[in-house]
């Protein structure tokens, strides 16, 4: 029934028996007799004649969402079937990407549950801002992005939601009157917002989605971030979890708000709908299971 449903499909997607057969390749009769057969199988006409034409009946309509999903399944599983075979004569490298800004608490457990399971799989980690991950996963050189969303979701990738954090501020103490929990980007104009990033694309990110109109600085890491903050420099902008990571005695953290809007952000797990595999949908199984 399998070869039956492919059949199926591709007749209605043609709207043609002889398009259909073509794309198939075999012949008209041949793929006219599967369909008759199927219907018979099945116990109803999945087709009505209609003129020269047909149209789908009530119960083909339902018959072709379900042989779609059917028919993609097992091709994904035929597929993991032969890749998980080539892996046993192959070291097979699994290539992971995770955003340095967010923290690795899930992320690493997420890669201990998995090396756990799959023992005969080498894992690379790769640490980056988004736009570095972001390209590496376009060029097939991380199979796997765990990061945050900062443009629309695409249909050639698969977009795995994870997490919402909101974002805050640390900043040392005393340079703003910070009596409640928020502070807002207009509060924050006349002070240096520091990043730890190595292009421009996070300044824009900054400026065009979260709104911040303060002056840059750059550090080249985490900790010299910190510095400068603690030394009165500048603030920094990170999700709830991580900022924990940047408070020292002499700063403080406040939620950061664009006007009256609270700002958030998405975090999550994305790869390439041609590069979907065994391995790269376990491992993103176990890291939302983080979550």
């Amino acid at each position: 029934m399998f070869q039956q449903m492919k059949y199926f499909i591709a007749v209605v997607d043609e709207h043609s028996f002889t398009l259909a057969a073509e794309k198939c390749n075999i012949s008209q009769s041949a793929i006219s007799q599967q369909i008759k057969e199927l219907n018979q199988t099945i116990g109803t006409p999945l087709l009505a004649r209609q003129g020269r034409s047909f149209k789908l009946t009530p119960a083909g309509k339902y018959f072709y969402r379900q042989a779609l999903t059917i028919v993609n399944q097992v091709e994904q599983a035929l597929k993991n079937t032969r890749q998980i075979a080539n892996n046993e004569q192959d070291e097979y490298i699994l290539k992971l990407g995770y955003l340095q800004m967010f923290g690795t608490t899930e992320f690493l457990r997420a890669v201990t549950v998995f090396t756990e399971q799959y023992p005969e799989v080498k894992v690379n980690i790769t640490s980056g801002q988004h736009d570095q991950l972001f390209k590496l996963l376009r060029e097939d050189r991380i199979d796997l992005d765990f990061s945050d969303q900062r443009r629309a979701l695409s249909n050639e990738y698969n977009n795995e939601f994870l997490t919402k954090a909101p974002l805050m501020v640390n900043i040392a103490k005393g340079i703003l009157k910070l009596n409640d929990s928020q502070v807002t980007t207009d509060q924050l104009k006349d002070i240096s917002c520091v990043l730890v990033a190595p292009d421009a694309s996070e300044e824009l990110y900054c400026r065009d989605v979260l709104g911040i109109k303060s002056e840059f600085l750059n550090a080249k890491t985490i900790d010299e971030a910190r510095i400068m903050i603690a030394s009165r420099q500048g603030y920094m902008v990170a999700n709830e979890r991580t900022i924990q990571e940047m408070q020292s005695d002499n700063t403080q953290s406040r939620y950061l708000y664009n006007g009256q809007t609270q700002l958030f952000q998405n975090y999550y797990a994305y790869w390439k709908k041609d590069n979907s595999g065994y391995y790269i949908e376990s491992f993103a199984d176990i890291l939302k299971q983080q979550f």
